[in-house]
């Protein structure tokens, strides 16, 4: 069973209680990030958000059947006040839980059922390089993102090359992804950067990260970058695991090869997974 697919089982079997993302990677038997990571790339949304949906969907089913009680449903849908409840219905379904219960239906609601995760066709993902690097510094172009914003990375690149002449002290050529841990919510910062060895004058749209040392373990992803998150889910649900090393809370990197072709997305990268020490 996937990483995903005991997250969910986990939802399911405890969506009457309060469960943080905590708790569902200790069910899962990995890190808050790493649960993250696998969940949002496989499923395009945060773990937190689905876990929110299918509460409230249940709530919903519960009202319309006629329950007396809106607080116990609150309560049961692990909320802890008939207020806190009443804002999350209304910002997952636009009406209130009294409209649901006087309706009788569900019918015009986008409520979310159980899934059946179907992970997309398996890549092969051979065993990692165990890397140690010293501090990292780069400069680049950070933005906020989520897993279900990834198809706009693309633009940020290009953007961001437009600074990448003006950059000073550059200790490789080729441009790095940078991509911060999740939160609770899916939402991070990715970054196209450029690896440095000392921070100096940049244009003033571009930030700095410092990364301290670290070991890494370096996957190949050998296909087209648009491909990228079927490597993604194989490392988090088997590739990693398999090293017995676990994720650490720091950056993920994504480094292009030297034959990597900005025009055709073909050329491969690595995928440097930072190992808790």
């Amino acid at each position: 069973m996937s990483i995903v697919d005991r997250a969910l089982w986990t939802i399911e079997r405890n969506s009457n209680r309060g469960l943080s993302l905590s708790e569902i990677a200790a069910a899962c038997g990995v890190s808050r990030s790493h649960l993250a990571a696998a969940f949002g790339t496989a499923a395009g949304h945060p773990v937190m958000k689905y876990l929110r949906a299918r509460r409230l969907s249940d709530a919903a089913k519960a009202l319309a059947a006629g329950a007396a009680d809106i607080l116990s449903v609150a309560l049961e849908s692990g909320y802890a006040s008939h207020e806190a409840f009443t804002r999350a219905f209304r910002e997952q379904f636009g009406v209130t839980p009294e409209s649901v219960r006087q309706r009788g239906t569900i019918e015009e609601l986008a409520a979310v059922s159980p899934i059946e995760f179907k992970l997309p066709a398996r890549v092969s993902v051979g065993p990692p390089r165990i890397v140690r690097e010293p501090v990292l510094r780069f400069v680049g172009l950070a933005e906020p993102c989520s897993f279900e914003e990834t198809a706009k990375i693309p633009a940020q690149w290009q953007r961001f090359m437009e600074f990448y002449v003006a950059i000073d002290h550059k200790r490789e050529e080729i441009p790095v992804g940078v991509a911060s841990p999740a939160d609770d919510e899916g939402r991070f910062t990715y970054t196209c950067a450029v690896d440095v060895t000392r921070f100096g004058t940049h244009p003033q749209a571009l930030s700095t990260i410092e990364i301290p040392a670290r070991t890494y373990a370096v996957f190949d992803h050998r296909g087209h970058v648009s491909t990228i998150y079927a490597t993604y889910t194989a490392i988090w649900n088997d590739a990693l695991p398999a090293t017995g090393h676990a994720l650490a809370d720091s950056p993920v990197l994504e480094r292009h090869n030297p034959t990597f072709d900005t025009r055709t997305g073909e050329g491969g990268l690595t995928l440097w997974i930072p190992l808790a020490e």
